[in-house]
C-alpha cells in the first residue's frame, strides 16, 4: 500500500498491529510506531491502544505502560486493555494498581476489565478485594454472557472461598462447557476431587459437551482418588471423541494418572508414546519423580530430556533446581544455574528456585547476591530468601529482611510466619516471637500444626516454657514432630520427668517414636545426668526398630561421661557399626576433662590420633585438654596443626533482648558504645564472686588472665544486669 502511494486510514493500522505483534520482532513494531507518527496517529486512541496492546502481547509490557501513559485521551477500552495486558504479563499487582487509578479517575470499568480484575485477585489470592470486586460487579449489575460469572467462580476458588464459588455457580442461569469446568477445578484445588465428579456427571447429564480442560481436570481427579480405571475410561472417551488429538493437555493429565496411582515405572512409555515431544508432559514427570522423592531419577530425566534434543523451559529448570537443593547437589545446581544465564530464562519463577537451591546447598551468600539483583522482590523471592537466612543460621538478617517487607506491607503468608518463628526460636528472641503469634491470631494467617509446633519450639527455647505448654495443649492435631518438640522443651530446661510422662502419654495416643523423638528424651536425659534413664531410653530404640545415628550416640557417650562413667561411654564407642564421628569422640574427652581423667584420656590416644577434621570445637578441646595436663608439646602439636590445614577457632556470639531491642556480644568484643561499663562492673563482680570461692570456670594453666572477661555470655549477663 505504501509502495504504491495507497493513503492509509485510522482502520488500517490496528489491523497491522496484530499481524506484527504476532511476528514478535521488536525492531519491526518501533519502525511501524515511527510511520503511525509520521502519519498523524499518535494521538488517535483506537490506534494507541492498538499499539500498547502491541507491546504488551509481545512481553515489553514497560513499553507499553508509556504509550499508555502519552496518551492524550483514555477511554475504557485504554483502560482495561493496560489492566489486562499487566495481568497476562505475570504482573497482577500492577494490574490493580491501574484499576484503582482507572476508578479514580472516573472511568467505569467494563466487564472486560472486570475479567482482568478477577484474574488478578485469585492470582493473588487477595480474598478481601475478590469480595470488594464482586460487590463492585453485583451494584453496577453488570451484564455477561457469563464469562464474567465463570471469571468471579475461578477468583474465589483460587482465593479458597469454595462456598461463594458454589454460590455464584449455582446462580449462573445458562451454564456453559466454560462454567461448568471452572466449578470442577474449584473442587480439584480445594481437594474436593469427589464433588469434581460429581459436577462432572451432573454436567453429562445437562447435555453440555466438555472440553480437553474439562477432561483434563476429570483425569487429574480420578489421579488423586487412585481412580486408575475410572480416568482411562475418560481418557478413552476423549480419544473416541477426538477432543484432543495432539494430546497436549490429555497425555500429560495421563502421566499424572498412572504417577499417582504408583505406577510411575509406566510413565516413561506413556511419555514416549503420547507426547515425546511435548515439553508439558516431560515436565510433568520430572515433577513427579521429585514429589516421590526419587530426586536422582528427576535429573535423569532432565538431562534425558535436553538428550532428546528438547530445550528446557523455566518450569524444567525450577524443577530440576528443587531437586538439586533437596540433594545437595552444588555442582549440577551450578551448571543448571550457568545454562539459565546462557538461554536467557532469568524469569521470577527460575530466580526464586536458584535462591532456594543456593540456600539449600549452605550458599547463602549466592543466593542473597540473585536477590538483591531482582527488579521485583517478590513474596515468594523474599519467603524463600528469609527461610534461606533462618534455616542456615543467619536469624538477625532473616529478621531484619522480614521487617523489612512487613515496612513495605507485603503480604504476610503462614511460610513467612514460620520462617520468622523459626529465626526467633534460634536467637531467643521472645518479644519477636510473641508478634509473630499474634499475627497468626488477628491476621487470620493460616494456622497448621507446622506454626504450632514452631511456636511450641520458639517459647521453649526462649524460656517461656508455661506458654509452649500452653499452646502444645491447644493444638487441635498433634504430629510425631510436636509431641517431640514439646519434649525438647522440657529437656532443655532440666524437667525430666516431665518430658518422660509426655514420652508415655504418646505412646498412648497410640504414635510411635521416631529417630528425633528418641534424640530429644535422650538430650533431656542428659540435661538432667538421668544416667540410667538415658540408658533405657537407648535400648527401647531397638524395640520400635528405630537405628541410632550419629547423634544417638554423640548423646548417649556424652550423657555417660558428663556422669563420669568414662569406661561405659567408650564401651559404647567400641560397640558402633560404623565409623566414629569426631564428635563422638569430642564427647567423650570432653568428660576426660570434666573429670580430669588424664588416664582415660591416655587410653584412647590411640583411636583419636589419626582423626582428620574441620571442626575446630574437637581441635581446641583436644588443645585444652593437653594445656590443662601441663603437656604443652602436644598443645603445640594441635595448635600447629590446626593451623597447617587453615582452621580458626571462630569467636563465639550471643545474643540477649532488652527492651525490645536485639544486642549481640561476641568473644572479644569492644565497639559497644557501653562496654568500659560492662568491663569495670565484670571485673568488680568476678573478685566479689572469686572472694566467696565461686567456681568460676577459670584455670590459670591456659595463661589468660582474661578468660571470664572476653567470654561474649558473661558480658552479656552483666549488661543486661548494668542495664537493669
Amino acid at each position: 500500500m505504501l509502495y504504491h502511494g495507497i493513503h492509509i486510514n485510522r482502520f488500517i493500522f490496528p489491523s497491522v498491529l496484530r499481524a506484527c505483534s504476532g511476528f514478535g520482532d521488536l525492531g519491526s513494531c518501533r519502525k511501524l510506531h515511527g510511520r503511525l507518527i509520521k502519519c498523524g496517529f499518535d494521538n488517535d486512541p483506537v490506534v494507541q491502544t492498538s499499539m500498547l496492546c502491541m507491546y504488551g502481547e509481545m512481553g515489553y509490557l514497560d513499553i507499553a505502560r508509556k504509550v499508555f501513559d502519552a496518551m492524550p485521551i483514555k477511554d475504557v477500552v485504554a483502560w482495561g486493555s493496560i489492566v489486562e495486558l499487566s495481568v497476562e504479563n505475570g504482573e497482577p499487582n500492577k494490574g490493580l494498581e491501574m484499576f484503582r487509578w482507572m476508578v479514580s479517575q472516573g472511568v467505569n470499568p467494563d466487564s472486560v476489565a472486570m475479567l482482568s480484575v478477577a484474574e488478578a485477585c485469585g492470582d493473588l489470592g487477595f480474598l478481601g478485594l475478590a469480595k470488594s470486586v464482586h460487590g463492585y460487579v453485583v451494584r453496577r449489575e453488570m451484564e455477561s454472557d457469563g464469562s464474567l460469572d465463570t471469571s468471579l467462580v475461578v477468583m474465589y476458588g483460587k482465593c479458597g472461598d469454595l462456598l461463594s464459588a458454589e454460590r455464584i455457580f449455582q446462580d449462573i442461569a445458562l451454564r456453559r462447557t466454560a462454567s461448568w469446568t471452572a466449578m470442577i477445578s474449584c473442587y480439584n484445588q480445594k481437594g474436593c476431587f469427589r464433588k469434581a465428579l460429581d459436577v462432572f456427571v451432573e454436567m453429562q447429564e445437562s447435555k453440555v459437551e466438555p472440553n480437553s480442560v474439562t477432561l483434563m481436570s476429570i483425569i487429574s481427579s480420578c489421579a488423586w482418588l487412585g481412580l486408575l480405571k475410572g480416568g482411562k475410561s475418560v481418557y478413552c472417551f476423549a480419544i473416541k471423541k477426538a477432543v484432543d488429538p495432539d494430546l497436549d493437555l490429555l497425555g500429560p493429565a495421563l502421566l499424572e494418572l498412572y504417577a499417582e496411582c504408583g505406577k510411575l515405572s509406566s510413565c516413561e512409555k506413556i511419555l514416549l508414546t503420547t507426547g515425546e515431544r511435548n515439553i508439558v508432559s516431560w515436565n510433568m514427570l520430572i515433577t513427579f519423580y521429585a514429589r516421590k522423592g526419587f530426586l536422582r531419577e528427576a535429573l535423569g530425566v532432565f538431562a534425558q530430556m535436553q538428550a532428546k534434543g528438547l530445550m528446557p523451559d523455566s518450569f524444567s529448570l525450577a524443577s530440576s533446581l528443587s531437586a538439586c537443593g533437596n540433594l545437595s547437589l552444588l555442582h549440577f545446581g551450578h551448571q543448571i544455574h550457568c545454562h539459565v544465564i546462557k538461554r536467557g530464562y532469568f524469569d521470577e519463577f527460575v530466580r526464586n528456585s536458584l535462591i532456594d537451591m543456593y540456600c539449600k546447598c549452605g550458599f547463602v551468600d549466592s543466593a542473597y547476591m540473585i536477590f538483591d539483583n531482582l527488579n521485583h522482590r517478590s513474596v515468594i523471592a523474599i519467603n524463600s530468601m528469609i527461610c534461606g537466612f533462618s534455616q542456615n543460621g543467619y536469624s538477625v538478617e532473616a529478621i531484619n529482611l522480614f521487617d523489612e517487607m512487613y515496612l513495605k506491607r507485603l503480604e504476610v503468608n503462614e511460610v513467612t510466619i514460620l520462617s520468622l518463628i523459626q529465626a526467633c526460636s534460634q536467637i531467643g528472641y521472645l518479644e519477636k516471637g510473641k508478634w509473630a503469634h499474634h499475627k497468626v491470631i488477628t491476621y487470620g494467617v493460616k494456622k497448621d500444626f507446622y506454626i504450632d509446633t514452631a511456636l511450641v519450639d520458639m517459647y521453649a527455647k526462649c524460656g517461656d516454657l508455661q506458654t509452649a505448654k500452653c499452646v502444645f495443649n491447644n493444638m487441635s492435631e498433634k504430629s510425631i514432630v510436636s509431641w517431640s518438640a514439646m519434649i525438647a522443651g522440657y529437656g532443655m530446661h532440666g524437667k525430666i520427668n516431665a518430658a518422660k510422662s509426655l514420652f508415655n502419654q504418646m505412646l498412648e495416643s497410640g504414635l510411635e517414636p521416631n529417630d528425633i523423638t528418641f534424640m530429644n528424651i535422650l538430650s533431656a536425659c542428659s540435661h538432667a545426668g538421668s544416667v540410667e534413664e538415658g540408658r533405657s531410653y537407648f535400648s527401647l530404640m531397638n524395640d520400635f526398630g528405630v537405628e541410632p545415628n550419629t547423634e544417638h550416640f554423640a548423646c548417649i557417650v556424652d550423657l555417660l561421661s558428663r556422669a563420669g562413667d568414662l569406661k561405659g561411654a567408650y564401651g559404647i564407642i567400641k560397640s558402633m557399626p560404623f565409623p566414629v564421628d569426631p564428635s563422638i569422640w569430642g564427647a567423650l574427652l570432653n568428660g576426660c576433662r570434666i573429670h580430669r581423667r588424664m588416664d582415660m584420656f591416655e587410653l584412647i590416644q590411640k583411636d583419636i590420633s589419626e582423626i582428620s577434621t574441620d571442626d575446630t570445637g574437637y581441635y581446641a578441646l583436644l588443645s585444652n585438654i593437653y594445656a590443662e595436663g601441663g603437656n604443652w608439646e602436644e598443645f603445640g602439636k594441635v595448635r600447629s596443626k590446626m593451623k597447617g590445614i587453615g582452621l580458626k577457632k571462630l569467636p563465639g556470639y550471643s545474643t540477649i533482648e532488652l527492651n525490645k531491642q536485639t544486642y549481640r556480644f561476641g568473644a572479644g568484643d569492644s565497639p559497644h558504645a557501653e562496654m568500659k561499663e560492662i568491663y569495670s562492673f565484670l571485673e568488680n563482680f568476678q573478685s566479689l564472686a572469686q572472694g566467696q570461692n565461686c567456681n568460676m570456670n577459670y584455670d590459670s594453666s591456659l595463661s589468660n588472665n582474661y578468660v571470664l572477661s572476653s567470654d561474649g555470655n558473661n558480658v552479656l549477663r552483666q549488661f543486661e544486669a548494668a542495664d537493669t
